[in-house]
Parts: structure tokens; sequence; C-alpha cells
């Protein structure tokens, strides 16, 4: 079982899919949380069931690409439970279009949300975590970071600035007892993906990934829940691709050789 440093959790995104995952499994490993979503109803519905689970959680509204807003649910967030030492940033939303047709509103709004909110968050959570000489930071970055795909213009440029960010993060953080880290999730079923992962696009998919699965959200918590435990202080500036092995699959067949084989 990994262990957690004293001080509260924030998971920014933490009312559904990746970001609710994570919350509910650190948790149950006795982690105070606190859920911070601009959807206040499913930020609510995360600490009910964490309260009924026996956890202890906290509420709060956040919007990530608005400096007052992140102020003030830091704020709660220390009024309640003392300075962060845990943040995840899994805050994002995903826009498909045409990369000819993509639009400059919508390419600005997913820098704002995927990047600049993880970048306002980390930069609030730093001073606590200094002054404590402890803290864990795990930015949510994306294989969509490493690999382009069909619409993902903005979504996956974003994805790839968070690696920077994570280093520079853990660059100019680490000295102080703080990692930056960031998860690049492969294929996972959540609600921002549910749209884009049609019966076509999961027929495409599925044979490039070498474990034969898309993951569920728990999936990819459970290895941000390594990033943000004690164990992990030596792993820094680093992206992890959770993704079934997508990034490591190649060609498929050789001749009368193949992965069926």
């Amino acid at each position: 079982m990994f262990t957690l440093e004293n001080g509260a959790a924030l998971i920014t995104g933490g009312g559904s899919g990746i970001g609710r995952a994570t919350a509910m499994m650190l948790a149950k490993m006795g982690a105070p949380v606190a859920v911070a979503d601009i959807d206040v109803k499913a930020s609510a519905e995360t600490v009910s069931e964490i309260a009924q689970a026996g956890g202890r959680a906290l509420s709060v509204v956040i919007d990530v690409q608005d400096k007052a807003s992140v102020d003030a649910a830091f704020n709660k967030v220390e009024e309640w439970h003392g300075p962060v030492s845990v943040l995840v940033n899994s805050a994002g939303i995903l826009q498909v279009e045409p990369f000819d047709e993509f639009d400059i509103d919508s390419w600005n709004r997913v820098f704002a949300i995927n990047v600049t909110g993880s970048f306002l968050c980390g930069q609030r959570a730093a001073p606590g975590m200094k002054a404590a000489g402890y803290g864990r930071i795990v930015n949510l970055s994306s294989i969509s970071g490493f690999r382009a795909g069909v619409g993902r213009t903005a979504y996956g440029t974003s994805k790839a600035a968070i690696a920077g960010l994570t280093r520079q993060m853990a660059l100019e953080l680490g000295r102080h007892g703080i990692t930056a880290n960031a998860v690049a999730p492969g294929a996972t079923a959540t609600p921002m993906t549910h749209d884009a992962y049609t019966k076509e696009t999961r027929a495409s998919l599925l044979p490039m990934i070498p474990s034969g699965f898309i993951a569920d959200p728990d999936d990819i918590a459970a290895a941000i829940v390594f990033l943000v435990s004690r164990q992990a202080r030596y792993v820094n500036g680093h992206t992890l691709p959770v993704d079934g092995g997508y990034l490591a699959s190649g060609m498929l067949q050789t001749g009368a050789l193949s992965v069926d084989n």
C-alpha cells in the first residue's frame, strides 16, 4: 500500500472521469480530498459517495482558467484542512475539429483549460508545498501529446505542452521536496471521450493496443496514486504513458507472423 503525506489532496476535474476515480481512490487510502470542479452537482455527488464510504471530502467550485476562481478554491481548501500537499490537475476538455477548420476561439479555450489551468493551480499550490517542504503535483497529459489524432489539433498540442510544463515545475520546485509528474492516459472510457469512441473508432483503435482493451478511469487513477505517494519521491519531471502498450505498438504482421499467433 502506498502511503501519503499529511495535508489535503486537491483534484481538479474531480467530479467525473479520471479525476473522480482519483478522488475516490485517494479517499479510500485515508486522504482528505477536495473535489474541485466547475460542475458543482458532479463534485457534490463525488463527495457524497466518498462520505458514504467513510472518507473525508470537500466539494469546491473551480474554473481553472480563472485565477480568482483558483485562488478562492485553494483558500477554501486551506481553511478546511490546511495547505494542499497533493495536487492533481485533471480538469480538461476535448474539442474535435479538422485542422484547417479549427477556429481560434476553440483553440484558446482548450489551451486555457488544459494548460493555463494546470499552470495556475500548480503556481497557487507551490507556496504551501514549499513551506511544508513536501508536495506532489500530477498533471494530466495524453497519448495525444505523443501521437497525432484526426481532429485533435488543440487537444494534442495542449497535452504535449503539459509535458514541458511538468518538466519546468520539476526543475524549479524539486529542491523544496516537491515532485511534478504527468500521466498520459491512452484510450480511456470517460464522459469526455464517450462521443469520440464510436464503434468505428474502437474497431480501428483496439488492434493497436497490445493489452487489447480500453481503460477504465481506475486504471489511470492507480498510476496517479503511485506518483503522489511518498514512495515516488525520486520520480520527478516525467510523463508516464498509461496506455496498454499503445505507444509501443508498431507493425502488426510480418510475413506469416502476426500479433494473433
